[in-house]
């Protein structure tokens, strides 16, 4: 059975969006997109009127995850979990990330790298932390060891050690230690690494204020 498209007209709330009318009746909205080539007058099958509306929830389900995307870079997981929450079928999940990915909107490898090197540069984390918050994402283990591959922790633990001093530099030695242990473990780094550190920047630390103490006593004998 065909019916007759008698009317397409702009949504009022949504003029990204028509209504259909079959026969002098409403009978679905669709995305302007998907409606392109329809024209009053048109015949329409039930099954083209099925398709069109598989369509449109597939361009509907493109759109939500573009505005998703737009707050900032998002891996394959968070956008799948997105868009599930909007009880959105996984067939058209698997169809619209395919479509995002062709479009270079996602990319888990890429998401990953630019995740490792934001937190390099402003909240360093060791390489256990990292890989946990990556794997939270829904990254794969292979692409988190990648991404981890060029991570320096030894440089990572000193920028952190070094923003984190200004906090503790005027407490003695066996307390600066402790609280430095513990802020650097909770950002992942292992003893190992985090050992030398914290000796490295008590040194620097108090051989600058050593000199800064003696430049100023220097002013003042002059």
């Amino acid at each position: 059975m065909e019916r007759i498209i008698t009317a397409i007209t702009v949504q009022k709330r949504n003029h990204e969006r028509v209504n259909i009318y079959l026969d002098g009746e409403y009978v679905f909205g669709i995305s302007r997109i998907v409606a392109a080539w329809l024209q009053v007058g048109q015949l329409l099958s039930e099954e083209k009127i099925a398709e069109l509306q598989v369509e449109d929830a597939k361009e509907v389900a493109y759109l939500q995850a573009i505005k998703y995307l737009s707050y900032r870079e998002r891996s394959e997981a968070e956008v799948r979990q997105n868009l599930k929450k909007r009880d959105i079928p996984e067939v058209v999940i698997d169809e619209v990330l395919i479509r995002l990915q062709n479009n270079g909107l996602v990319d888990d490898q890429r998401f990953a790298l630019n995740w490792v090197e934001n937190r390099m540069e402003f909240r360093p984390r060791g390489r256990r932390a990292l890989a946990y918050e990556l794997q939270q994402k829904g990254i794969t283990r292979e692409i988190i060891r990648l991404a981890l591959d060029h991570c320096n922790e030894d440089v990572m633990a000193y920028k952190a050690a070094i923003k984190q001093s200004k906090k503790l530099e005027r407490l003695e030695w066996n307390d600066y230690r402790k609280k430095m242990y513990s802020f650097l473990a909770r950002r992942g780094f292992t003893y190992e690494v985090t050992a030398p550190i914290v000796t490295r920047v008590w040194e620097e630390i108090n051989f600058q204020t050593t000199t800064e103490d003696s430049d100023t006593n220097k002013e003042v004998d002059v």
